[in-house]
């Protein structure tokens, strides 16, 4: 139950052929622009795409830790629920279980009332319970979407200014050169993108 939505998310955004961005279009100078990290003598001598951590883009990308804090929540509260559900029909059934042990019980008709009533809170609960299960899993699928939407669109738009044949997610290859790496950079833009949005 405890699912981390990041993990969710990382699945969501595991694009294994990356975003690729080769219409993308822009001068000579632009597709050779190299990530901040790669120092300038260094960029002619990289091919001319990227890679991003995802894990680590939604470990710190702010749009993603406030969906999976508030998912969080959700489930903290769906399991408080569930809890209180179940400790009101314990407690109704031992009464139940009790009186019948002590022959409390002075007709059936009685007995089908309480057995009743135990049927109802059941019933009551699956309901309750099933009802937050599902905007728990409409709010994660929300949360999801956004979140990739959110990457996607603004890889797109990072691209057009450097103009890098892929970009792709670390996930999808056994090996990067570090040098490749422009998670950085994109966690840094799509925070101070989101942090505007708050304002």
């Amino acid at each position: 139950m405890k699912r981390n939505l990041y993990t969710v998310l990382g699945l969501a955004l595991a694009f294994s052929a990356g975003v690729g961005m080769s219409s993308c279009g822009g001068s000579k100078e632009e597709k050779a622009a190299p990530a901040a990290k790669v120092a300038a003598s260094d960029s002619l001598t990289l091919p001319n795409y990227r890679y991003v951590d995802m894990d680590t883009l939604l470990t710190r990308y702010i749009l993603a830790k406030d969906y999976n804090e508030e998912m969080i929540r959700m489930q903290n509260n769906l399991e408080s629920e569930t809890k209180k559900h179940q400790t009101s029909l314990q407690s109704l059934a031992s009464q139940i279980q009790n009186k019948v042990q002590n022959n409390s019980y002075l007709s059936q008709e009685s007995f089908d009332t309480d057995q009743q009533k135990l049927a109802s809170m059941q019933s009551n609960a699956e309901r309750s319970v099933g009802m937050m299960q599902q905007k728990y899993a409409e709010a994660a699928a929300k949360a999801q979407q956004a979140v990739a939407d959110s990457v996607t669109a603004f890889i797109e738009m990072y691209n057009k200014k450097h103009g890098y044949d892929a970009i792709f997610n670390k996930a999808a290859a056994l090996h990067f050169n570090p040098a490749l790496d422009i998670t950085d950079e994109i966690v840094e833009g799509l925070n101070a993108r989101y942090n505007k949005i708050k304002k």
